[in-house]
């Protein structure tokens, strides 16, 4: 397959690029300062793309490669890829969906129970020395509340379990109810807000789902809830949530997602009831290294005539 040229359109963990390059014709497309060099020297025979949840392969990069034949999606989100696009044409689309699932809801549970308890803070407070001029204040207890969720997929369903291990209530909002789930369901954001002291963001990407958490949900949530973002940035109306925060229409918020990543408000910065970490969800050396091979296994099996390992188009 050393024939075969692949395009990467996004940085990648060193053991993925490394068998890329070992096993393919492998194009970076930062070795290209000007995009149209590297479409009129090589787009005619590109024939694999992989990305990830910050690049992908939109329509005009597909129109530009006429060989292609997968988008490979180092990520479970795949909305950097225009999917329609590929079902016209053809193109499979495969991501690498369940071996994240762990890490991603272990860290939306990191976040709640850092946000609620402080932990950042109390952190900065012994390392400042202040301890011994008094304790620390009190915080807020995360065991007995009750969670929303938004999107209750495998990772949705995954944070609820965890959840439950803290005696949590547990309801959700989905594009449809759940028929086989035990949690209670409410048919619109603005009701599970209302009803939820912590409300978690965990859906796809999508056009329905863009700016999902709005001023409206914000103000349902209210003053003594909290946000935790583990989806996209852009679930998130940004400007909103930080009027909220610094306003104090909102408890706090734990966010591992920005709209215009990696750039954060600098708003946020100086709020001790944010906690904010760099997109990292799926941020462990075992889980990326099984997303890197599902990544591999799904272009040697299309290489190779043989079914997709995990294949979305």
């Amino acid at each position: 397959m050393a024939s075969i040229s692949l395009l990467l359109v996004a940085q990648v963990m060193p053991y993925l690029e490394q068998e890329l390059n070992k096993r393919y014709n492998l194009l970076r497309v930062w070795d290209f300062p000007q995009k149209s060099h590297l479409l009129s020297q090589h787009g005619a025979s590109i024939r694999a793309v992989v990305g990830n949840s910050n690049a992908g392969a939109d329509s005009e990069l597909i129109d530009a490669l006429p060989k292609l034949e997968i988008v490979s999606s180092f990520s479970v989100g795949v909305d950097k890829i225009d999917l329609n696009k590929c079902k016209e044409k053809g193109i499979r689309v495969t991501n690498t969906p369940d071996v994240l699932t762990d890490d991603v809801a272990d860290l939306a549970i990191g976040l709640i129970l850092t946000l609620l308890r402080r932990i950042c803070e109390c952190d900065r407070y012994v390392r400042s020395g202040n301890w011994k001029y008094g304790d620390y204040k009190l915080t807020t207890k995360f065991s007995g509340k009750t969670v929303g969720i938004i999107g209750l997929g495998r990772i949705g369903a995954a944070i609820a379990k965890r959840a439950e291990g803290f005696n949590c209530s547990i309801c959700y909002y989905s594009r449809t109810q759940k028929q086989e789930s035990k949690y209670k369901f409410y048919p619109s954001v603005v009701e599970l807000a209302s009803n939820c002291d912590i409300l978690v963001v965990a859906c796809p990407l999508t056009e329905e789902t863009h700016h999902i958490i709005n001023r409206e949900v914000i103000n349902a949530l209210g003053p003594k809830g909290f946000l935790i973002n583990i989806g996209r940035g852009k679930h998130v109306d940004e400007p909103e949530l930080v009027s909220a925060l610094v306003e104090g229409r909102l408890g706090g918020a734990g966010l591992d997602v920005f709209e215009n990543e990696p750039h954060v408000p600098e708003e946020l910065f100086g709020l001790d009831n944010v906690v904010l970490l760099p997109h990292v969800g799926s941020g462990t050396v075992e889980t990326r290294t099984a997303m890197a091979d599902l990544v591999l296994g799904n272009l040697e099996a299309h290489f190779l005539g043989n079914p997709l390992l995990t294949p979305l188009v």
